[in-house]
């Protein structure tokens, strides 16, 4: 399966859960895109179609395909621990992630953008593998002849916070991952658990 590349916005809409994490998409037409939208009554989803919609939500959320989503889901369900908090730190862990965390890019659509046409630096060398696994420790950095596009500085104006498990510096533009996030820290609206349950059927 393809990665989803239609409106986002619309997407949200129908899964009743804002995978750019700003509220936006929902705030002036919270219900079902469509023309019947507006006067269509939800159906109480069964536990399948509960778990199916997390897994959804999320997948969109990140901007995976199916495939890139379970295969991270089956390394992550092999160690010890906590499936569902492991699989979302290792879902944060991702370069392309990163990048928007840092306030590089305003989604994370427009920071595999960046990684994929080889913008990006980490610990010094290019990068350009939106999936790529950052560790603890590691420096990422802007090349020195991209520092001034237009599409960063526009990005970096436009942030109004960072994550804590982040550091970043807006003048040399580089910045490092200090620390795995903790689950406080993320979307407290996702229910991992549900994923869990919709992989272990």
């Amino acid at each position: 399966m393809a990665r989803y590349t239609g409106p986002v916005w619309k997407k949200s809409r129908r899964l009743s859960f804002s995978t750019l994490e700003t509220g936006e998409e929902l705030v002036k037409r919270n219900y079902a895109p469509g023309q019947h939208g507006p006067n269509q009554r939800r159906k109480k989803l069964s536990e399948y179609g509960l778990q199916l919609r997390e897994k959804q939500r999320v997948r969109f959320m990140y901007g995976l395909n199916e495939r890139q989503f379970h295969n991270i889901f089956v390394s992550v369900a092999k160690r010890d621990g906590v499936t569902g908090e492991m699989f979302l730190v290792a879902l944060e862990s991702r370069l392309d992630n990163l990048i928007y965390r840092m306030g590089l890019a305003t989604t994370r659509a427009a920071a595999r953008q960046l990684v994929n046409h080889g913008h990006i630096l980490v610990d010094g060398k290019k990068v350009d593998i939106p999936s790529y696994t950052v560790k603890v420790g590691q420096e990422i950095d802007v090349k020195d002849r991209s520092k001034n596009l237009k599409v960063i500085n526009e990005a970096l104006e436009a942030r109004t916070s960072i994550v804590d498990f982040v550091e970043f510096d807006a003048d040399t533009k580089k910045g490092k991952f200090i620390r795995l996030p903790e689950r406080s820290e993320l979307n407290q609206e996702i229910e991992e658990a549900l994923i869990v349950e919709f992989y272990s059927r």
